[in-house]
C-alpha cells in the first residue's frame, strides 16, 4: 500500500484530514471544483469535479485511500448534488482499488428514541436521510461483492474549527461572544451529542487504514451530551466570556419560515434532532480503535475560534 491520499472537499473534515495526514509525512491530494488552496504545508491542490467518474478515477490513480470529505454548500440541493458524485465515487474507488473512506452523519437512522448504535436500521423517512442511507448501502453492497473496499464514519453535529455557519452551536458564536442573545431553533433544553469536526478526521483516517474496520459504519467517539443552551455557554465560559440568554425560535415562527425560505424547510424536515434527546453511542469505536474525545473544554477554545 502507498502512502498516498486523495481528499475530495476542503470544508472543515477535509482540512483536518489533510492537517494529520500531512503532519506525519503522507502524500496528500485535496480536490475541489474550485481548486481551494488549504494553505497547509506539504498539501498539493487539484481543480477537479469530482463527478466526472473518469476525472476522479485519473485523479485516485496510485492512492491508497479516497476520503469523500464533500459537502454541498447549499443545504436545499442534496438530491442534485450526491447522486452523481457517490456514483462517480463507487467508479474511482473500485478502478483504483482505493479504500473508499465516507463522512458520513446521522440522518440514515430517522427519528430515535434510544442511544445510536451501529446496528441500527437505518429507517429514515426525510428525503435526506434516505439519500444517505441509499449512499451507504450502495458502497457496502459493492464491498460485499469484492468490488471496492469501503468504510462509512458517522459523527453528529459539529463543533471545533472552522464549522463555522454550518454548525448549529457555531454559528451562535459570532453574536454570542459579543454578548448578544442566542436564538436557536427548537428546543433548547434536550441532549444532544456533538462530535468534534477533528474527531471525526482522526477516526475517518484510523479506519480506512484498518482491513477489520472495513465493510461497516463506525461511530465518532463523542462527548457526553449537552443542551443547545450549556453548549453554547460552555464555549463561552472556555474563552472568559459570560454566559448569554438562549431563547428558542417560537414554532410558529419557524413553521411560518419554512414555508417561505427553503433552507428553514430543509431544517424543519429534521427537527426531530432536536426536539427530543438525540444521543450517539460510541462504545464501539472506542474499544476497537482505543479511541477517546478530544476534552470538551479545548473542543470548546477551538469552537470559540471565528
Amino acid at each position: 500500500m502507498t502512502d498516498r491520499h486523495l481528499i475530495v472537499g476542503a470544508g472543515p473534515v477535509g482540512r483536518h484530514v489533510a492537517q494529520l495526514l500531512a503532519a506525519r509525512g503522507s502524500e496528500v491530494t485535496v480536490a475541489t471544483r474550485s481548486g481551494t488552496d488549504t494553505g497547509i504545508d506539504g498539501v498539493t491542490h487539484l481543480k477537479l469535479d469530482a463527478s466526472d467518474a473518469d476525472a476522479l478515477s485519473a485523479a485516485a490513480d496510485g492512492v491508497s485511500v479516497i476520503y469523500n470529505c464533500a459537502n454541498p454548500a447549499d443545504y436545499t440541493t442534496w438530491e442534485k448534488f450526491w447522486p452523481p458524485l457517490a456514483a462517480a465515487f463507487l467508479v474511482a474507488a473500485e478502478r483504483s482499488g482505493a479504500v473508499y473512506a465516507i463522512t458520513g452523519n446521522l440522518y440514515p437512522y430517522g427519528p430515535v428514541d434510544k442511544p445510536m448504535t451501529e446496528d441500527m436500521p437505518d429507517a429514515a423517512t426525510d428525503h435526506k436521510g434516505r439519500l444517505r442511507a441509499t449512499m451507504w448501502a450502495e458502497a457496502k453492497a459493492l464491498h460485499d461483492a469484492g468490488r471496492i473496499r469501503t468504510v462509512e464514519v458517522r459523527g453528529s453535529d459539529y463543533v471545533g474549527t472552522g464549522v463555522g455557519g454550518n454548525g448549529h452551536i457555531t454559528r451562535q458564536m459570532p453574536g454570542a461572544l459579543e454578548g448578544k442573545r442566542a436564538w436557536v431553533l427548537n428546543r433548547k433544553d434536550v441532549p444532544h451529542t456533538f462530535t468534534d469536526v477533528l474527531d471525526t478526521a482522526r477516526l475517518l483516517i484510523a479506519a480506512a487504514e484498518d482491513e477489520a474496520a472495513l465493510g461497516r459504519t463506525w461511530h465518532v467517539p463523542s462527548n457526553p451530551p449537552r443542551t443547545q443552551e450549556q453548549a453554547i455557554n460552555e464555549v463561552l465560559n472556555s474563552v472568559g466570556k459570560p454566559a448569554v440568554k438562549v431563547s428558542a425560535v417560537p414554532m410558529p415562527v419557524f413553521a411560518a419560515m419554512a414555508k417561505v425560505v427553503p433552507l428553514m424547510r430543509e431544517l424543519r424536515q429534521l427537527s426531530y434532532q432536536w426536539t427530543a434527546p438525540y444521543v450517539l453511542d460510541d462504545s464501539a469505536a472506542r474499544e476497537h480503535f482505543g479511541m477517546e474525545p478530544t476534552p470538551w473544554d479545548e473542543v470548546c477554545r477551538r469552537t470559540a475560534v471565528l
